[in-house]
């Protein structure tokens, strides 16, 4: 089964698709959506959402893991995130994918066994344990790093 995980950010949002079967975890595909930052905000969630819907439509994932909020610098911010958040889940949810949420603290402590780890040991984890030749951006290395945590707890939902 295919999942994607989901780093999302109102400029730039990670996607990482793994594939889960019985040889184990592969690793599909990751990348980024980009929203302009010339245009209104609306219109740049309609760019994250259409973008997302692309990926998924390309790969075809059955479940999706999104990254939960748990802190943001200004109300402001933690407004825009929450209303990116909302469009990607209903890109997700729209193309018949299970979404599930979890804190960066649940996928890091998944990923590296610290709640605490750094971006960089995100994206080595992830490097290592999909065995990729390079760490792939820190937005798509968080994404993979949400499909993981799905993975992992797939067997208790």
């Amino acid at each position: 089964m295919k999942i994607i995980g989901i780093d999302p950010g109102s400029r730039i949002t990670g996607y990482g698709v793994i594939d889960k079967n019985s040889s184990g975890l592969q690793f599909v595909t990751c990348g980024v959506v980009k929203s302009s930052p010339k245009i209104p905000f609306p219109e740049r969630l309609k760019e994250l959402h259409d973008g997302l819907c692309q990926v998924i439509e390309k790969f075809n994932p059955q479940y999706a893991s999104v990254e939960d909020i748990f802190f943001a610098r200004n109300p402001s911010s933690a407004l825009k995130l929450g209303q990116v958040r909302g469009a990607l889940i209903i890109a997700a949810m729209g193309n018949d994918l299970i979404v599930k949420e979890f804190t960066a603290k649940q996928v890091k402590q998944t990923v590296a066994g610290y709640g605490q780890a750094s971006k960089s040991q995100i994206q080595h984890m992830v490097r290592v344990t999909l065995n990729l030749t390079s760490s792939p951006s820190e937005d798509a290395a968080d994404a993979l790093a949400n499909a993981l945590c799905l993975a992992t707890h797939l067997d208790t939902y």
